[in-house]
């Protein structure tokens, strides 16, 4: 099951207690204090892992908290530091405070770490002459789990305009593909090998549609994981079976993509005219390329024309991205 958003409770561990205590001996009638410090408690930090990929772990647990520090004890001994607690994520998560939505981090890197709550300070021991006082609460706060995928190249487009498909055709993703919109419903990353050495990866993006930048359709959801990618394969149904006017599709799409964020149309994009095999298709194809008043590529998912040259493009545009 992918999850990309959780809220969870976090506490760090509570500050050990200060020991009270004298020195007690025979020969000796007052004893000096001998009370230890109390250990500090644990902090709670989170830690990217590339081999974490969802944040399903924080649907069942929700509330997390640190080890306390131990108590100080006689004889000037200091109590142990509480036990600090590594909360692992997937690489892309965004760290936010709950209560405000300050974004406290965000950890793309694998092995990325940051501390979010820290423990109480451990109270003092009376061997320094003075009372023994003790340890300090822990940090406690609501943070807020937001995942965007890291890929290279995102593709989005209207629901079923063949882009599982797509995916399903060009690497070993298996997304879910039929014949009714919103088949895919969260996001399908692929590896795509091309030319035996080089490799992207294509994240399938569930489809968008009018008013998606408001959370139509969870929308919303979905762009974010956009905001991670190089670059954009925008995939337009020109069957005309279901939708008869193409270029109004991409339109409406390029509307929603700057409604969310203006940066997204700042990203290379490449536009494919996908099921140019079906008969309404070939018949308007020049008009529909025409349509598009910048360079088109028209594919068939079915019957793989124009598969290899759109995707030498890609490959050529992504590597141009990273340099």
């Amino acid at each position: 099951m992918f999850i990309d958003q959780a809220k969870i409770q976090v506490k760090a561990g509570r500050g050990g207690k200060g020991c009270h205590s004298f020195f007690r001996d025979r020969r000796v009638k007052w004893g000096k204090p001998d009370g230890g410090d109390g250990g500090d408690g644990g902090n709670i930090s989170f830690k990217t892992d590339k081999s974490v990929h969802t944040l399903l772990d924080f649907q069942f647990k929700r509330h997390f908290k640190a080890e306390s520090g131990h108590h100080g004890s006689s004889n000037h001994q200091n109590g142990r530091r509480g036990e600090g607690l590594i909360l692992k994520i997937p690489c892309g998560t965004v760290l936010k405070d709950a209560q405000n939505g300050f974004i406290l981090r965000d950890l793309i890197a694998d092995g990325e770490g940051v501390v979010v709550t820290k423990g109480g300070k451990g109270g003092k021991g009376n061997s320094r002459g003075r009372d023994a006082t003790d340890g300090e609460l822990g940090q406690e706060r609501e943070i807020a789990l937001e995942l965007k995928l890291i890929a290279d190249v995102g593709i989005i487009g209207y629901p079923n305009a063949g882009k599982s498909s797509f995916i399903s055709k060009v690497s070993k993703a298996k997304s879910k593909i039929a014949g009714y919109p919103f088949t895919t419903k969260n996001p399908i990353l692929g590896i795509v090998r091309w030319h035996d050495y080089q490799t992207l990866t294509f994240a399938d993006m569930p489809g968008l549609i009018e008013g998606a930048h408001r959370g139509k359709g969870l929308g919303d959801r979905f762009l974010r994981h956009i905001e991670r990618t190089r670059a954009l394969m925008h995939m337009v149904d020109v069957s005309c079976y279901e939708r008869p006017d193409p270029y109004q599709d991409y339109k409406t799409i390029i509307n929603e993509l700057k409604s969310y964020s203006p940066d997204l149309l700042r990203k290379k994009q490449v536009v494919v005219l996908n099921k140019i095999d079906m008969p309404e298709a070939k018949k308007r194809l020049k008009k529909l390329i025409s349509d598009f008043n910048f360079k088109v590529y028209p594919i068939s998912v079915l019957t793989g024309e124009g598969i290899p040259e759109l995707l030498n493009v890609i490959f050529q545009l992504a590597g141009e991205e990273s340099a």
